[in-house]
């Protein structure tokens, strides 16, 4: 698995994130049952990243502060993934226990983001 990206680098960081979640799912022997967790952890571990992306490129404050939100949902929705993709693979623990706690960073993280923007616009209907 590939190093943690830069810290202060949350854009880096939520890329290099999804595809350490590309190669975990990668090393798995599907199944039946893996094959439809596998899909789901994939699809919103790497949702984080792409939402992050958006939500720079937002075209108002409304729409930022929707896909922050969205980054925040993917991330809580992963860890449940990541969760049951450890039930399936004990072999794999280790390596998703990683990704869980990475992942919980991110969650806090996208958190603190938009706790600050709820924050800020609460002082700006109390300056009006």
């Amino acid at each position: 698995m590939n190093q943690l990206a830069n810290k202060n680098d949350l854009e880096e960081r939520t890329a290099l994130f999804g595809e350490n979640i590309i190669k975990l799912c990668q090393g798995i022997e599907q199944d039946a049952i893996k094959r439809p967790i596998i899909s789901q952890v994939i699809r919103s571990g790497t949702s984080i990243g792409a939402n992050y992306m958006e939500a720079n490129a937002a075209c108002s404050r409304r729409d930022f502060t929707n896909k922050i939100f969205i980054c925040k949902k993917e991330c809580q929705e992963t860890k449940h993934w990541l969760r049951m993709l450890a039930q399936c693979c004990p072999e794999k623990r280790e390596k998703i226990k990683v990704l869980w706690k990475e992942c919980q960073e991110l969650t806090m993280i996208f958190q603190k983001i938009t706790n600050s923007l709820r924050n800020k616009k609460k002082d700006k209907l109390i300056i009006e």
